[in-house]
């Protein structure tokens, strides 16, 4: 199948065909050739980076897009991406970036320092014209942004308020990713199902609950990538991408469910596994309820067994979080803390003292999601182990998208707690994102517990500005410490993601940054 002579609309069509094809039967299934099929864990949310925070939506982001940074394969370091080159300034107050020359977006038009200048005013500028066509939810990575001034056509320059260590790293991140500002300016807050990049792939289309389609792009300033197209398809449950695989009905499926990684052994298919900064944890709403007594928080960290939830339900695929921090932050993690015990007498103790003995709650948990493990299953065994210990706990359980409706705003008049996953690039982000005081939801954060501690705040602001690492990591290990008594969370586990493949596509990793680059892909 040679899909270079293709028209695009016939091109789209053995697309749709394939899939009405697949829903059809159940007989084995034979993926185009050139065609990369991805089974992704949900719909996204919108293709706009300046919308989103789910790993789910990033994966496609990272193949659109572009950054002026970017990571280097197999690590969290940063390298040159959309720009060439960058100098800082003595108090790390000023970054000034040179940009590749020749780059266009998708639609044509040019990548310049005023199309950079565009992406941050858009995103930090509220009487920017086009600041309503994104809810901007991780401006809080470029919150440090005194100013972004094109210097020259080529040339770019942000002036901090402050020195901003994670500055280089945000920009990698899929926050920072370069959108087209034609584009914007033309489908205003459409924009999310129209997305123009500079990335190896372009947009092709977006058919809701069935597939996003991206093709090569041909006019690429780099490597071309080694598909003509990629299809992501949304495929919620878990035991269904796993048929779906099995069947030959897609080539590469992410998040194998722990119970299933044992059907790829042998001929036919790849697993992919890596380590990288994961944290799995249950929000408590601190503000209201039973855990807005620090002793009952602390006596569920006690009460959930997380060995068993990491041995039986995750089949060894993750480790026993201890803390906030992942330990893929190797120079930022304190290595002494341990984790909460299994102790149910400790817990129960702990209720008594505080008088919230058979105390109900109410946990928020969703069908499958950005980094969420296996969610029902581990919900389920949470909720035994705290039952166990005498709290009864009702479970409400939502599509993925519509589960981060309810919890990012807050667990206010709602909910006790709330799974939850983030995979970060950066010490700094998930504290300072999900655990300042300032970062509650009603102030444009990720606080849903609405977790308060004066001396929290103190250090994130501390190390986020301090340019010594050696510092920075003092500062980090002394807040977990903090954290950890508070038990703002429950800390349940340390993911080690995956990825399984057919043994038709070659050369796919695994990244840190938990980010799907296909661009070097080859499908047989």
């Amino acid at each position: 199948m040679n899909l270079s002579y293709w028209t695009r609309r016939g091109f789209m069509a053995a697309i749709a065909g394939f899939a009405m094809a697949l829903a059809a039967t159940s007989a084995p299934a034979q993926t185009p050739s050139d065609v990369l099929i991805v089974g992704q864990i949900a719909e996204p949310k919108s293709l706009d980076p300046a919308a989103v925070t789910a790993v789910n939506d990033f994966r496609i982001l990272v193949n659109l897009y572009e950054g002026l940074t970017r990571y280097k394969p197999g690590t969290l370091e940063v390298e040159p991406g959309l720009a060439e080159s960058w100098e800082i300034n003595d108090d790390g107050t000023q970054y000034t970036f040179k940009l590749r020359p020749g780059i266009t977006f998708h639609d044509g038009t040019e990548f310049n320092a005023e199309a950079v200048k565009f992406n941050f005013d858009r995103m930090l500028d509220e009487n920017h014209p086009q600041h309503d066509t994104g809810p901007f939810p991780l401006a809080f990575f470029f919150g440090s942004v005194k100013e972004t001034e094109a210097v020259d056509p080529m040339t770019v320059r942000f002036t901090l308020n402050a020195p901003y260590a994670p500055f280089l790293s945000n920009l990698a991140y899929p926050t920072g990713l370069i959108v087209s500002p034609e584009a914007v300016k033309a489908k205003g807050k459409e924009f999310g199902r129209n997305p123009v990049g500079t990335g190896p792939f372009k947009f092709g289309e977006w058919k809701s609950n069935e597939r996003v389609v991206v093709t090569r792009n041909d006019d690429y300033w780099g490597d071309k990538a080694g598909t003509e197209a990629v299809v992501f398809r949304p495929i919620t449950d878990a035991n269904t991408r796993v048929a779906e695989m099995l069947a030959g009905g897609i080539d590469l499926m992410v998040e194998v469910p722990p119970t299933s990684l044992s059907q790829f052994d042998g001929d036919g298919f790849t697993v992919a596994e890596q380590a990288g900064p994961h944290v799995w944890f249950l929000i408590l709403n601190a503000k209201e309820g039973p855990f807005a007594d620090k002793r009952v928080r602390q006596a569920a960290n006690y009460a959930i067994n997380k060995e068993a939830i990491v041995n039986d339900v995750l089949e060894g695929t993750a480790d026993v979080a201890a803390g906030p921090t992942p330990p893929a932050f190797a120079w930022a993690y304190n290595d002494a803390l341990k984790a909460y015990p299994h102790d149910p007498d400790k817990a129960r103790a702990l209720l008594k003292e505080a008088g919230a003995e058979g105390a109900k709650l109410t946990f928020f948990v969703t069908e499958g999601g950005s980094g969420m493990l296996d969610p029902v299953a581990m919900g389920t065994a949470i909720q035994a182990d705290l039952a166990a210990v005498g709290l009864d706990v009702d479970i409400k359980t939502y599509e993925w998208n519509t589960f981060l409706g309810e919890v990012n705003p807050g667990l206010e008049g709602k909910a006790d707690m709330a799974e939850m996953a983030w995979m970060t690039n950066d010490p700094d982000t998930l504290p300072y994102l999900a655990l300042r005081s300032g970062a509650w939801p009603d102030k444009g954060g990720f606080n849903s517990g609405y977790y308060s501690n004066p001396e929290v705040d103190r250090l994130l602001e501390a190390a986020r500005t301090a340019t010594d690492q050696d510092e920075r990591a003092r500062l980090y290990k002394e807040m977990q410490v903090i954290v950890q008594e508070d038990a703002p969370w429950v800390f349940v586990a340390n993911w080690k993601q995956n990825a399984v493949t057919s043994d038709r596509v070659e050369n796919f990793n695994l990244e840190p940054s938990f980010l799907l680059q296909l661009q070097d892909v080859v499908k047989k």
